[in-house]
């Protein structure tokens, strides 16, 4: 298991946010590139728990790439017959040849969310669990590149998120009643969850916990993490820049809406909302 959470962001103002997702965009070209032209395939997965910023971080990663070579798989409620076959439905959806693909959750729903949500039974659970590293290794072997995200969210920051989508008129949508029901089963799911790691984190395919009560810091520790994962030509190490702390100016927009002449306090609670609502 690898905790990946890049210090030198915490001091990153908005408007350098966009400079760095931008530097790091152009390298996500580049591997794409190479994915066509090797006829690579990459599967990158995304687990959390709701709210964790899981499609965000998606869609911050696949907007400049070139979207014939792109897939993002979100399997929704299973069927019967995808319940039933668990690891031959997702077989199914793995990356062809020159494609990268993202999974805005995975397989690992079984490991999670349908054990304490009772979507699945005690049996599957198990089977699930003794089986998914050996399914994985054959992914491997035929030439799958497997990067397994958690996003990682605190208990009071998926609160917040949950207010500020049932307030905004374009994302209240996002919210169900099965989203606050997680929220209070919080410590069954940490318990499955902890579950997980332990048993299905290998030197093949670690799971990477990535902190992500800030989403916009999250998406470029995500993006910084594949990058140098993966060896491609014309390759750049991105350096970390040492950020300018010096005589802050406190001022931020939320909501279309400019707030100014801040101090350090407003700043914090308001950068804390900012980094959730986007």
């Amino acid at each position: 298991m690898i905790i990946y959470n890049r210090t030198e962001y915490k001091a990153l103002s908005p408007k350098q946010y966009k400079k760095e997702k931008k530097r790091l965009q152009v390298e996500l070209l580049k591997l794409q590139e190479w994915v066509v032209k090797e006829q690579k395939k990459i599967a990158i997965i995304f687990e959390g728990r709701d709210a964790a910023g899981k499609g965000s971080t998606i869609k911050r990663f696949i907007e400049n790439m070139m979207p014939k070579s792109v897939d993002v798989i979100e399997l929704g409620v299973p069927s019967k017959k995808q319940d039933k076959s668990w690891f031959r439905t997702w077989s199914k959806r793995m990356p062809n040849p020159g494609n990268i693909c993202f999974y805005d959750r995975s397989w690992y729903s079984r490991a999670i969310i349908q054990p304490v949500m009772k979507y699945c039974t005690e049996q599957q659970y198990k089977y699930f669990m003794k089986k998914v590293i050996s399914w994985e290794e054959e992914l491997i072997l035929d030439g799958i590149i497997l990067i397994k995200f958690y996003l990682s969210i605190s208990k009071e920051n998926q609160k917040l998120r949950f207010h500020l989508r049932e307030i905004n008129p374009l994302k209240y949508w996002k919210l169900s009643p099965n989203d606050w029901k997680a929220n209070k089963n919080w410590q069954i799911l940490t318990k499955f969850k902890e579950h997980m790691f332990k048993h299905t984190s290998t030197s093949q395919s670690p799971w990477v916990i990535i902190n992500s009560d800030n989403k916009m810091i999250a998406r470029l520790n995500a993006m910084r993490y594949v990058l140098s994962t993966i060896d491609y030509p014309e390759k750049q190490t991105i350096k970390t820049k040492k950020w300018n702390r010096e005589q802050p100016k406190y001022e931020l927009t939320v909501n279309n809406v400019l707030f100014e002449n801040l101090n350090k306090e407003q700043y914090k609670l308001l950068y804390q909302i900012k980094g959730n609502e986007q």
